[in-house]
């Protein structure tokens, strides 16, 4: 099993056919797009392929991948999985005291990087101190740093003799690749995802969507690129920055969308935001749409709206999971606005759907001591609120040399059966849907009951005046207390009875809803939430929680 058999096959069964399309420069509005087909693909990551084996990369080898997406970004990964590299991916915009911690702590042997990242390891060299090899995708001459470009010139004709790499064979249960969370809610880990892990992902994806090689994909994460090409589909990269996704441009994405009659396009919802809006603005509509996925918060039913008027042949879908474990659960946003939407505009928490196949999710009482043993749970009935546990093949198995935090993790049945907690509390209604109610690390303490984020928030957001809120552990008179953060849409600092009337307006819905009638929440107030780095969507409530100290305006 090797995860990069499948663009193999791919380039035997469709050759000719687009594979990864690149948007230039956008002159006059129009773009030209460089692309590889699944042929030249298959070609360039087998030269790829033998320069970094030539070049003492191998099996087992764990590479430090920082290449932007583009055609070489495809190339290289899979030129890594063929010849039995390990690619480590972080996501450069965790900030530098956690990336230079996860670099430390994953201790890569060789780097594979765009010249600004071998520039800035100049001034950190104890963080790089164990690599042997260091490749550049740029142009400049560096220190100990092989370019790519010379590479190609050194080997190519060594490669044409012999251009069809064996692809190394791997396990199962081998190591493929180790994927960095965000750190949102703690410290960055390392995921350590198997070929099984891969393999079963890309299967889930393609029954869950009904996706054939006839779909065209447009990525605003880069490794859903990988996913979709094993399938057969052409994958367009969007011209933006992912790292970036808030800032994205909308009119350059629909272009891109418009261009290609791209069918699925996915990303964080704060690019969707933008794009939504600018499509009502100018009234825009995207046909060829079929699925738009959004990931990495729960999505406002107020999208899910907005989409209903611009995808006339398609819908919005909310698929859910982590790093540690995706997908779990799916569902379109046409059945949000049905079905389930109401329920959560009364705090019942936000539906992400049935179980995809294969796997199995159950609610266990709120803890944060370890449980070692699966045998050793309680459940919680259908409607009561608890921690999400999940099992199935695409639950990673550990930590990268992280014991304690992968033990903190992991839930083990029977020696055979592993359980992931995700952090995150939830519900289970009586036809199996899961409902999502906030992080676990997010939940709020009163000397009379404990309060869930988004139950909570989502009351405060009846208000017509509320664009968002976030629910906050306070303290009054050294008790625990609940606070509410909120974001007026009009972004005005309301004073003296303005403000006061305001408050009175927001208590009154509250007091309609039995999970917060008897609260008496600390209101603050903040234009702009700080979000997390990776999807630039999800509130970070533990910030809000610390500024919240220094007065009511924040």
């Amino acid at each position: 099993m090797n995860i990069s058999s499948l663009l193999r096959n791919q380039s035997q069964e469709r050759p000719s056919k687009k594979a990864v399309l690149f948007p230039q420069k956008l002159l006059k509005g129009k773009y030209d797009y460089k692309h590889l087909t699944f042929s030249e693909l298959e070609d360039l990551s087998n030269f790829y392929a033998f320069i970094l084996k030539k070049e003492g990369i191998k099996t087992g080898t764990k590479v430090l991948l920082f290449v932007r997406p583009s055609l070489d970004f495809s190339s290289l990964t899979f030129a890594l999985f063929k010849v039995g590299a390990i690619p480590i991916l972080i996501d450069p915009g965790m900030g530098k005291k956690n990336l230079l911690k996860s670099i430390a702590q994953v201790n890569p042997d060789a780097l594979i990087a765009v010249q600004e990242v071998h520039i800035i390891r100049q001034f950190y060299p104890e963080t790089f101190k164990n690599i042997k090899t260091f490749i550049s995708t740029g142009s400049l001459p560096l220190p100990e740093t092989k370019r790519l470009k010379d590479l190609k010139k050194k080997w190519v004709e060594h490669f044409l003799k012999s251009p069809l790499f064996p692809i190394e064979k791997r396990n199962p249960q081998d190591t493929a690749a180790i994927l960095f969370t965000s750190g949102g809610t703690g410290v960055p880990k390392g995921v350590v995802y198997t070929q099984h892990i891969f393999s079963t992902q890309i299967k889930l994806l393609e029954k869950i969507f009904s996706l054939t090689h006839h779909e065209v994909d447009l990525p605003g994460f880069p490794l859903f690129s990988l996913f979709t090409i094993a399938l057969g589909m052409t994958s367009c990269i969007p011209d933006m920055n992912p790292s970036r996704p808030s800032k994205a441009d909308p009119k350059k994405l629909i272009k891109n969308i418009q261009d290609h009659k791209t069918t699925f396009v996915a990303g964080s919802p704060a690019i969707w935001e933008r794009v939504a809006d600018y499509c009502l603005k100018h009234q825009i509509k995207l046909p060829s749409v079929k699925y738009l996925v959004m990931f990495g918060a729960p999505v406002a039913l107020s999208l899910h709206e907005k989409f209903d008027k611009i995808l006339p042949h398609g819908s919005t879908y909310t698929p859910y999971g982590a790093t540690e474990s995706l997908p779990l659960c799916n569902i379109s946003g046409k059945n949000i606005l049905k079905q389930t939407s109401s329920h959560t505009k009364n705090g019942e928490g936000t539906c992400v759907g049935h179980p995809a196949p294969g796997i199995n999710i159950k609610i266990i009482p709120i803890t944060d001591e370890v449980l070692p043993r699966f045998e050793d749970l309680s459940f919680q009935p259908p409607g009561v609120i608890g921690e999400v546990i999940v099992s199935g093949d695409i639950v990673t198995p550990e930590y990268y040399h992280m014991p304690q935090k992968t033990q903190e993790a992991k839930i083990y049945q029977d020696d055979k059966t592993l359980w992931h907690r995700m952090g995150d509390l939830g519900h289970i209604d009586q036809t199996g849907r899961l409902w999502f109610c906030g992080r676990k690390a997010h939940r709020v303490q009163t000397p009379f009951t404990e309060l869930y984020p988004i139950p909570c928030e989502s009351i405060f957001n009846r208000h017509p005046e509320v664009k968002r809120s976030a629910l906050i552990q306070t303290t009054k008179n050294n008790k625990p207390h609940a606070g509410i953060v909120i974001e007026r849409k009009d972004k005005k600092i309301l004073k003296g009875q303005k403000k006061a009337f305001f408050e009175e307006e927001l208590l009154q819905i509250t007091k309609q809803f039995k999970h917060t009638q008897n609260i008496a929440f600390d209101i603050y107030y903040k234009n702009g939430f700080p979000v997390d780095v990776r999807h630039n969507i999800k509130v970070d409530r533990l910030k809000l929680r610390e500024v919240a100290k220094k007065g009511s305006y924040l």
